[in-house]
């Protein structure tokens, strides 16, 4: 009885191994990025900027037409921040993350020969690993005149969910290229000045991104 329970486990393991399909790839992202900011007492306003990612795309098939899909981002972040401080102010706020995407990318059948759409849900880890105001990696408070390193200016992690959707075409025996729309919302508050220097209230500041997705899978 052993033995058949082995056996069973051992073909039910390597029919789904046989089955599992693992797709490796790169992608460019243009996108549009902003700092969703609010802070009532200093009317806080966030407007976006052009900033360019790319990475690791990882599709991991757990059925034909569906994927867990993750990889690794290098991407822009940032926007302009304006505010009042007894006169009004702006900031230009341009930082780097490193992203580890989470998301499920389901896939329809060929809607013409080799293509294929596709659609992404999930959401996202992120790092903070560098941040520029102004172009600058230190920065002189307008309002205060202190001067701080701009790398303080923002929390390093960063966390929020994914959608998008695209095409896929099949150019080869294991080569496809895709292309696609992606939005990414963050959802914690990554505010790292403003309430602990300058003690302004209820200062909430946002990532969002808007991302055209170019890529090739092998």
């Amino acid at each position: 009885m052993k033995k058949l329970f082995l056996a069973l486990l051992t073909v039910g393991f390597s029919a789904s191994a046989a089955s599992a399909q693992v797709e490796i790839g790169l992608r460019l992202s243009p996108a549009v990025t902003s700092l969703r900011a609010d802070g009532s007492a200093n009317n806080f306003e966030g407007k976006s900027k052009l900033s360019i990612g790319g990475g690791l795309v990882v599709d991991y098939f757990f059925g034909e037409n569906y994927a867990f899909s993750t990889g690794l981002d290098l991407v822009g972040k940032g926007g302009k921040l304006t505010y009042t401080d007894g006169s009004n102010r702006e900031l230009k706020v341009g930082a780097q993350y490193l992203q580890l995407p989470l998301t499920i990318k389901l896939f329809t059948n060929d809607i013409t020969t080799d293509t294929k759409l596709y659609f992404q849900l999930g959401g996202y880890l992120a790092g903070n690993i560098g941040t520029r105001i102004d172009g600058e990696k230190e920065f002189k408070d307008p309002g205060s005149g202190e001067t701080f390193k701009s790398n303080k200016f923002l929390l390093i992690p960063d966390a929020g969910v994914l959608a998008g959707f695209g095409a896929e075409y099949q150019v080869g025996q294991s080569t496809k290229v895709f292309a696609g729309l992606r939005y990414q919302r963050g959802l914690p508050n990554i505010d790292n000045y403003f309430g602990d220097e300058r003690k302004f209230s209820n200062v909430v500041i946002k990532n969002s991104e808007f991302a055209l997705d170019l890529g090739m899978k092998f």
